[in-house]
């Protein structure tokens, strides 16, 4: 095997209990080395106050420079990125397993989702999935005429949230589980892959890092959102 096949990790001890494998970038705006500022998360809102990827072990040294080598494989060569995340991914381990796009970060480009959706299609016998903001781009690039084996969650949050419909596969971020319950959401605690296997409203309760907490100011990301759109206009 080729130095170069390590693009993936197994994620935190929730994820690997379920098999679950993670690609990820730094989340919402992050300066390279190189100088090169880049915003991974563009439809970004309010979640971006209270976001979890960019508190606690994401802003350790080895995990920050991790996904800041990612983004800049993509960036500086992303057809030399897509063949090797095929070729990382042809290894039989990766067989029926779970892929989790962006633990941080997201689709900022449409070159970029483009090379994902190929790789999806060239391993069906791999499950992907994802939570995204990019609402219209999943709108005009990937409902159209999706890979059976890719599965998105549009999160709340974001500048596109009035384009979610409520038959949307949708999440949001909650104070309490109490304010989760209240909303109609299916809680996801035991397992992320709820968000593709549950009710189509998972429900995600904020953990206990004191920014997130202060930054959520006991309302949804939802509401956060919605509070921000009305002091706009």
């Amino acid at each position: 095997m080729g130095c170069h096949l390590t693009l993936l990790t197994n994620g935190n001890s929730d994820l690997r209990r379920d098999g679950i494998w993670t690609w990820s970038l730094p989340a919402w705006v992050t300066e390279l080395d190189d100088g090169r500022t880049v915003n991974c998360c563009p439809s970004a809102g309010a979640c971006a106050t209270a976001c979890y990827a960019r508190k606690g072990t994401y802003n350790f040294r080895n995990v920050k420079a991790k996904h800041q080598a990612n983004l800049k494989r993509v960036l500086d060569d992303l057809p030399a990125w897509e063949t090797e995340m095929n070729s990382e991914l042809d290894q039989p381990r990766f067989d029926q397993k779970f892929i989790r796009i962006h633990d941080g970060g997201d689709f900022f480009s449409k070159e970029y989702l483009a090379a994902w959706l190929r790789i999806i299609r060239n391993h069906p016998r791999t499950t992907f999935y994802c939570y995204t903001k990019e609402v219209q781009m999943f709108r005009e690039m990937v409902e159209p005429d999706y890979p059976r084996n890719f599965y998105w969650v549009f999160s709340f949050g974001g500048r596109q949230d009035p384009k979610i419909q409520d038959n949307d596969r949708q999440a949001d971020v909650f104070p309490t589980s109490e304010a989760l319950e209240a909303a109609g959401f299916f809680d996801q605690e035991q397992s992320d892959l709820l968000a593709i296997r549950g009710p189509h409203k998972v429900g995600i309760v904020i953990n206990n890092h004191p920014g997130a907490v202060r930054g959520m100011k006991g309302l949804s990301f939802r509401e956060l959102q919605a509070q921000r759109h009305k002091k706009v206009h």
